[in-house]
């Protein structure tokens, strides 16, 4: 019980820290941004809200200005459950890429995500 409540308090200071210390997002032209907005509608970001490597990667989206879907696979969600029957495991942060040709890529670690997202909103 009470390492609940200090994993919940450090979380909502994490949270809270990120939200006041958000970067600006990246200015597109409308056309620049409708690629992106359709090129993101084939991701889904798994995640708990007040874990540090969600957040972190959650931040970067916010910069990227990806409307990547993010999806709360805390204990009782649905969404826990694709997680587990598609990626496999309860770990998050989790991107779901929907590829073109209909495969699904399961993607784990916040480094791996970042990366990802960098090379494909970033320029």
């Amino acid at each position: 019980m009470l390492v609940k409540l200090i994993r919940n308090a450090l979380g909502l200071v994490i949270v809270s820290t990120d939200v006041v210390t958000r970067w600006s997002r990246i200015k597109r032209s409308p056309e620049a941004q409708q690629k992106v907005n359709e090129a993101a509608s084939n991701l889904t970001l798994y995640h708990f809200f007040a874990c540090p490597f969600c957040t972190k990667t959650r931040r970067v989206i916010y910069k990227l200005n990806a409307p990547v879907k993010k999806l709360s696979a805390t204990q009782g969600s649905p969404h826990r459950d694709a997680l587990i029957h598609g990626g496999g495991k309860v770990q998050v942060p989790c991107l779901r890429i929907q590829h073109d040709d209909g495969q699904v890529e399961w993607m784990y670690e916040s480094k791996a995500i970042i990366s990802y997202l960098n090379e494909r909103f970033a320029g």
